[in-house]
């Protein structure tokens, strides 16, 4: 069954998020658009190409104008600037122009690289995403945040672009091996602590069918997720405000990452900062004992991390002081007031910081005790 939630910019209809369980609709989602007579370049990596590669474009020739296909390695060390520079001259050969489409089919490396790349490209140009992993499906693929890391800084360059569709084939989702699909997670299990009690409830009770990949409990359960998201974004489209919530666990989880030499994914060091941001919120009240406790161990049946080894708690908290949501010096930190209700906060200390991130850290004493 294909379902759809509406995207409003301004009050206004911007872009439809169709879930679906196969790719079959997607020309006719593309043709509706209006992009039948356009050239249509296909970006993803080399590990979605094997996968899916030739049947999306198989789906698009001989319907559009011109189809192609670019490629870039898998990875996040490929999130830069240089295979921006090499998405621009695929597509100067290929002849692209201004009415042209790029379609990202991928994940949150692929969608976060070719949204720039269509961003920037002629001043812009329309794309599409397709997303193949929980994690873009959950959360990057939607709200027009576009970028690449620079210098091993997470995001630090990019630009909003809205895109024309987010077209989510759930079957995807079972190519993924474990701990792709349950790092994915760590984004779901998110919007339900920051916005939607209810959400983080109904994972826990459908906890079994979401570790076997129902595939209709994950299409409820992204319709869920991404609703959350679709009402912060529709709020504040470019983060002047509210939508900082979504930040929630990134602050710290973003220095680790970088800490570890991306070693760790995106979605792991999420969940170890929502872990570090739920102690700092009980010690200061705002959640019980109890309430955190819980928090941190529901990560643990979705196979996520709740410690962390190799890391240095100060170069934690230096690397959290270049992070880009700091804001006239101060740390944008999101805590929560209790389950299903997040707050900005800017008033976080050093000390608060280095004692959550102590939380959450497995020394060597600690395997020693």
């Amino acid at each position: 069954m294909t379902e759809r939630l509406p995207i409003l910019y301004n009050k206004k209809p911007c872009y439809d998020i169709v879930f679906t369980q196969s790719f079959e609709g997607l020309w006719p989602e593309l043709e509706a658009l209006g992009f039948g007579e356009c050239r249509i370049c296909i970006i993803t990596d080399s590990k979605v190409d094997e996968l899916y590669g030739e049947e999306v474009l198989s789906l698009l020739k001989d319907r559009c104008r011109k189809a192609v296909k670019y490629a870039f390695p898998n990875g996040e060390e490929h999130k830069t600037l240089d295979t921006v520079k090499d998405i621009y001259t695929f597509l100067i050969r290929e002849g692209f122009d201004r009415k042209d489409l790029i379609l990202a089919l991928g994940g949150g490396v692929v969608g976060d690289t070719a949204g720039y790349a269509a961003a920037t490209f002629l001043r812009g140009i329309d794309y599409v995403q397709v997303p193949t992993t929980l994690l873009a499906q959950t959360d990057s693929s939607i709200g027009g945040k576009t970028g690449v890391d620079f210098d091993g800084y997470k995001n630090m360059v990019g630009a909003f672009k809205m895109p024309r569709l987010v077209y989510m084939n759930l079957t995807a989702l079972r190519t993924l091996d474990d701990r792709q699909f349950f790092a994915g997670f760590a984004e779901v299990m998110k919007h339900g602590l920051i916005r939607d009690a209810m959400l983080y409830e109904w994972l826990i009770e459908n906890m079994y069918e979401i570790c076997e990949r129902d595939l209709d409990v994950l299409q409820e359960m992204l319709l869920r997720s991404c609703s959350v998201k679709k009402a912060v974004v529709e709020k504040d489209p470019t983060e002047q405000g509210e939508r900082a919530l979504l930040n929630f666990g990134h602050t710290i989880g973003h220095a680790i990452e970088k800490s570890r030499n991306f070693e760790l994914l995106h979605g792991e060091c999420v969940a170890l900062g929502a872990v570090a941001a739920a102690y700092v919120s009980w010690k200061r009240e705002l959640l019980s004992m109890e309430e955190y406790y819980e928090i941190r161990d529901m990560f643990v049946p979705f196979q996520l991390p709740i410690s962390v080894e190799n890391i240095d708690p100060q170069e934690i908290l230096r690397l959290t002081k270049s992070d880009k949501k700091m804001e006239a010096g101060q740390v944008k930190f999101v805590l929560l007031k209790k389950i299903g209700k997040a707050v900005i906060d800017r008033t976080v200390t050093d000390d608060e910081i280095l004692a959550a991130v102590n939380e959450i850290y497995f020394s060597d004493e600690d395997a020693h005790a």
